[in-house]
């Protein structure tokens, strides 16, 4: 999929998990002060996903609504659940048939992981590539996090759009807000609109060809008995070394009886959103990546 000429429309969604607090106060903010994230040579939509879950200070009220936008759920008359219908209702306004489809999708997100300023992309696409490259030359403390063998590309609300992007911040507990962080957030959606309006009226020119980034490989679960229940915990070592080399034979878990469990593959990996929160009913630890240098055009 590529980009034929300007972009047209931006969504700024948030609140997509209710108790991901930086992206629903950051929300409130650009919908009293809208010339924020107002530029000339676009319109800047903004959506809080799901008030429902924020109002109960939960991630979702039936099931995760960044789960719930595969087409064949979106054309399910059966499911009814509240996120079900909320997504319903999202691809009706903003997806590709809707009544404002969106070229860019920026969706909100924090984590409890040490995962600091990530851009998570879902495609390498040369429009996405050159965003990516340009934001982590701007600012060094941004990492690209490509999730694209991961499948979130068919199920989550930024695919409705014909990009999409989402930006995650931490580490921030859930339901709680942090300054620095918030601040943070706030000046990379700015940074963003910017080259966005810039690229509008021809004025970007690449500042490099190549792009470091963090490519999805698999997902790994926490060491579990025969009932599923967790064995053992993040080793101490490893906790909070989000895009860290993890070298096998390196400590990966430590069991409650102070046993090591050592990471037994072949090539070094880097994992990402260790020992995320909301990552536990998904069966999830971590996910490893492999760094990649790739060539932007």
């Amino acid at each position: 999929m590529k980009l034929n000429s300007k972009v047209n429309r931006v969504l700024i969604a948030a609140v997509t998990h209710g108790n991901e607090f930086t992206g629903a106060y950051l929300m409130k903010k650009y919908e009293q002060g809208v010339n924020l994230i107002r530029r000339s040579s676009f319109e800047t939509h903004t959506l809080f996903a799901n008030p429902q879950a924020f109002a109960a200070v939960t991630r979702y009220i039936d099931r995760d609504l960044n789960r719930c936008f595969l087409r064949q759920d979106l054309q399910n008359t059966t499911l009814s659940g509240y996120e079900d219908l909320q997504a319903k209702k999202i691809d009706q306004l903003f997806g590709p048939n809707g009544k404002t489809p969106i070229d860019l999708i920026l969706d909100l997100h924090s984590t409890t992981a040490n995962m600091g300023l990530s851009i998570i992309i879902d495609s390498q696409e040369p429009f996405i590539l050159q965003l990516a490259t340009y934001l982590s030359v701007t600012n060094p403390a941004v990492k690209i996090y490509s999730s694209a063998d991961s499948g979130r590309s068919l199920n989550s609300l930024r695919s409705l759009g014909k990009f999409g992007i989402a930006i995650e911040v931490g580490p921030v507990a859930q339901g709680v807000l942090n300054a620095e962080l918030f601040l943070k957030t706030e000046a990379l959606i700015s940074a963003i609109l910017d080259y966005l309006e810039q690229y509008n009226q021809g004025k970007i020119s690449l500042l490099q060809n190549t792009l470091i980034l963090y490519e999805y490989i698999e997902s790994i679960d926490y060491p579990k008995n025969e009932s599923g229940e967790i064995q053992a915990f993040i080793h101490p070592q490893l906790q909070f070394k989000d895009y860290e080399a993890l070298n096998p034979n390196d400590p990966l878990f430590l069991t409650f009886d102070g046993q090591i469990i050592r990471y037994q593959g072949k090539s070094t990996v880097y994992p990402v959103f260790i020992n995320e929160a909301a990552y536990y009913e998904k069966g999830i630890a971590m996910c490893f990546t492999e760094k990649k240098m790739i060539a932007v055009i």
